[in-house]
């Protein structure tokens, strides 16, 4: 009978940069040319937004259903569900129906944020 040796490599540490709170705020820029783009034209903006979070490419297109954008208030609450924000419904209302392109673009600020938050650190001696 022969036995198997097994040897196990170092593995790498992993830390995540996770947050109870959103990363930007809602006014803010970090890339001139997505908020210029959710200005200019904000369905499509909002449509490739909601493709990226994994929803129908469509669906922003429905907000104009109601007083306060339904789309996008449920996006804001996937969102702050997805990556565990603290917040309330009342701040995602408000920032719904006042700020519909500004809300979009921390959406996607957080989904950036939250896609690309690990940092590894090698363990082996050097």
């Amino acid at each position: 009978m022969a036995s198997k040796m097994v040897i196990q490599q170092p593995k790498p540490l992993v830390v995540s940069a996770a947050s109870d709170q959103w990363s930007t705020s809602i006014c803010e820029c970090d890339n001139v040319n997505e908020c210029c783009f959710s200005v200019w034209c904000f369905p499509c903006f909002a449509c490739i937004t909601a493709r990226d979070h994994g929803e129908c490419l469509c669906l922003p297109l429905l907000d104009s259903c109601g007083c306060i954008p339904p789309i996008t208030l449920s996006m804001r609450v996937s969102t702050r569900r997805r990556y565990g924000i603290t917040d309330s419904i009342c701040n995602d209302c408000v920032y719904s129906y006042f700020c519909g392109p500004c809300s979009w673009c921390q959406i996607r600020r957080e989904m950036k944020a939250r896609l690309h938050p690990i940092t590894l650190f090698n363990n082996r001696p050097t």
